[in-house]
């Protein structure tokens, strides 16, 4: 007898495997036919319109007098010191409120002078040019760049000739860029062509930067450690006293001397965002010429936001920066902007913080 399970069995198998096959075919043709209709990924035409139109931000770096950030390589020239009379005759002078930085030092008579120094804004014309002292040397060398003078004493000259720093001097000029205007009598009219010097030098390398700075003027040691400070009183001689006082719409300090505004030429009073007071010893080697001592150390007070910071200033060469630091020994930083140095002698002058 045939044995009926095991003949159906196979047939069963191969229906089973012919209906699975004829459903899955369909459903394999669908499939296909849904993929060759889909169409290739593409970037969106607003994303590809963004892309074409991002412009990498210029790239910049810290103005080293300044501390500010400028274009790269927008800074690439020599900083100009220059030697600016302070007498009352002088004033206004030419230039002053585009510094980078100025430093104020004792002559003769009680009097003051300025080693100003100018790198980020170049005036066309700076001055009244005055001679060349024998702390000055100690003060520019660390700036390289150019120096201006109007002659001095030839033991002062030679020690500034000695340094890296280019000498551009009013008594041998050779520049044509010196010249006295009618504006002022002698010996308060001598003015230079202070844009033109530079641009005839713009090989001479960049200064390096003097100073550490915050971004911000609240950043700054100052106004981060510091006291409350209105006004800082520097005490030179019976003759020159300035002060600077505080104003916090312009976030900036506003100079007076001898209690009155210290104007610009343009009837503008003078003002920096920082405020240095080093106390200073007076070197009486030249005899009534008052050499300040530059290289060494002392004490100092640091302004910016309106607060004040106690410091230690040091300088240990020629060459060498000034390094600021306060009382814990931590590197104070400057608030980004314009700096002045009142360098007042220890002996003989005084420093006033007034709350």
């Amino acid at each position: 007898m045939w044995d009926v399970r095991a003949y159906r069995t196979p047939d069963r198998r191969r229906s089973t495997a012919r209906i699975f096959g004829a459903v899955l075919l369909p459903c394999a043709l669908l499939l296909s036919a849904c993929s060759a209709d889909q169409p290739a990924p593409t970037a969106s035409p607003r994303a590809s319109q963004a892309e074409s139109s991002y412009t990498a931000p210029p790239a910049t770096e810290t103005a080293p007098l300044r501390g500010t950030s400028v274009p790269t390589g927008s800074l690439a020239h020599p900083s100009l010191a220059a030697k600016i009379d302070n007498h009352e005759a002088a004033r206004p002078q030419f230039g002053l409120e585009r510094t980078d930085v100025v430093f104020e030092e004792l002559v003769e008579g009680g009097l003051t002078r300025y080693v100003a120094v100018w790198h980020s804004d170049i005036p066309d014309v700076v001055g009244p040019i005055r001679s060349i002292r024998p702390m000055d040397p100690d003060i520019i060398a660390p700036l390289g760049g150019i120096v201006a003078y109007s002659g001095g004493q030839q033991q002062f000259i030679d020690l500034m000739t000695r340094t890296s720093v280019v000498n551009a001097a009013f008594d041998s000029d050779e520049t044509g860029l010196f010249s006295r205007t009618g504006e002022r009598e002698a010996p308060h009219n001598v003015v230079l062509q202070s844009k033109a010097l530079v641009d005839r030098n713009d090989t001479v390398p960049a200064p390096s930067q003097q100073f550490a700075y915050a971004a911000t003027v609240p950043e700054s040691s100052a106004t981060v450690d510091g006291t409350p400070v209105t006004t800082i009183s520097s005490r030179f001689s019976d003759s020159r006293w300035p002060d600077w006082t505080w104003d916090a719409a312009s976030t900036s300090y506003l100079r007076n001397q001898e209690g009155a505004p210290d104007l610009d030429a343009g009837g503008v009073q003078l003002r920096s965002t920082n405020v240095l007071a080093l106390r200073v010893e007076i070197d009486d080697t030249y005899l009534n010429v008052p050499k300040t001592t530059m290289i060494g150390s002392g004490e100092a007070w640091v302004s910016a936001g309106g607060k004040t910071v106690h410091a230690l200033w040091t300088k240990a060469a020629q060459d060498a920066p000034i390094r600021l630091t306060d009382d814990n020994g931590v590197t104070i930083r400057l608030a980004a902007g314009n700096t002045w140095i009142e360098l007042v002698p220890v002996d003989r002058g005084s420093v006033t913080l007034v709350p």
